[in-house]
């Protein structure tokens, strides 16, 4: 079946009702005096989100920011895809498809959509225009959950390409961030339709030749610290996603608070960065989660993705374009050993999630990667 079908989110009151009645009779932990962020998210902190989730924060709202979009939902192979397509009103534009990560939702990108599809609309040049597909990740939100094993990065970018077929897209290009940095670049492997890739929170790691390391401006061997200390205090979450994720999604599924606490450890960037990003855009993430039941589905990313992650993966010659934000791990040596790097820019402002973070940054850097591409 290539059916597409018009979606639109639509949650019960029961639902939201349901949710608040488990905010109000949350079980909190202690927590050591003092201890700050040293052994995770303080207790104050998820506190004051859980209250606010409760008592302020308005779903609705959000949820007819969401539906402001034209939605989709098609099964490819043998899974739902939930999907944003925003066509542009430049007859020329180019057709763009935008990957999120973990603990992201499609939410993220809705800041930039309108940039990217309708630049004349939001002072720039119409020769920038994309036309702008936006998929959740199966497993995520309202694509999920997945219902068979599998579904790793190659699969996702597979299943991309079938989409961007689909919607009848000959010539399209790929973007991307965390989970979307790599399967927007499988995803230039796996099709000869597309024309380039740009990818932000963008992971190259060091093969393990030690001439790789010689060299490294003090810069380069910062983001080298920072993968390292990443690995040794930071990927608590991914090791246990990667490997138990069955046993994790009971927590995540029963308790809000807690499903709550588990996304803003890196939402807040582990204490470093706290109110980067607004609270709503956090919530809104964690609220699509928590009201698609996909918590638990998500996670299983990791653990599908686990055999491949840091394995040598075949050179791409697709042009490759890379946004480095703060805090990010990019080093561009490591990039150009597996891809054809042909744009990389630096920023002082933003982070991780730059959409959300430094949406003008990020936008402007994908209008001008792909401005030589078209």
């Amino acid at each position: 079946m290539n059916d597409i079908r018009p979606f639109h989110v639509d949650i019960p009151e029961a639902e939201l009702a349901e949710l608040r009645d488990r905010l109000t009779r949350t079980r909190w932990p202690d927590e050591l005096p003092g201890a700050g962020w040293s052994y995770g998210v303080p207790v104050s902190r998820v506190r004051s989100l859980a209250e606010y989730w409760r008592t302020g924060y308005d779903w609705r709202a959000h949820e007819a920011r969401l539906n402001a979009f034209p939605q989709f939902t098609t099964a490819i192979d043998g899974q739902n895809i939930h999907f944003l397509h925003v066509r542009s009103p430049e007859p020329s534009a180019l057709p763009l498809i935008l990957s999120h990560g973990w603990p992201s939702t499609v939410a993220d990108f809705l800041d930039i959509v309108g940039p990217l599809s309708d630049p004349r609309a939001h002072g720039g040049d119409p020769a920038d225009a994309f036309h702008v597909v936006v998929p959740s990740l199966p497993g995520y939100g309202f694509s999920g959950p997945t219902t068979s094993g599998g579904w790793d990065v190659a699969r996702i970018a597979r299943a991309w390409a079938s989409l961007m077929d689909r919607l009848g897209y000959r010539e399209y290009g790929a973007q991307g961030g965390d989970w979307g940095g790599r399967i927007a670049p499988e995803l230039g492997r796996v099709s000869s339709r597309v024309v380039g890739v740009h990818a932000n929170a963008f992971v190259a790691r060091p093969s393990g030749d030690p001439s790789e390391l010689e060299g490294l401006t003090a810069a380069e061997q910062g983001r080298l610290a920072g993968l390292t200390r990443w690995q040794d205090e930071r990927s608590g979450y991914a090791q246990i996603q990667s490997t138990r994720p069955q046993t994790l999604a009971y927590a995540l599924a029963d308790s809000p608070a807690g499903q709550l606490g588990w996304y803003v450890e890196w939402f807040d960037d582990y204490g470093e960065n706290v109110g980067s990003i607004d609270r709503d855009a956090i919530l809104t993430n964690v609220t699509v989660y928590w009201l698609t039941g996909t918590a638990g589905s998500a996670a299983r990313l990791y653990r599908e993705a686990a055999s491949s992650w840091g394995a040598p993966a075949s050179r791409s010659t697709v042009p490759l374009g890379v946004a480095v934000f703060p805090d990010d791990s990019t080093v561009r040596r490591f990039a150009e050993r597996d891809h054809e790097v042909v744009h990389w820019s630096e920023f002082d402002r933003g982070g991780h999630f730059a959409s959300l973070q430094a949406p003008d940054l990020l936008v402007g850097d994908v209008r001008a990667f792909f401005r030589g591409l078209r």
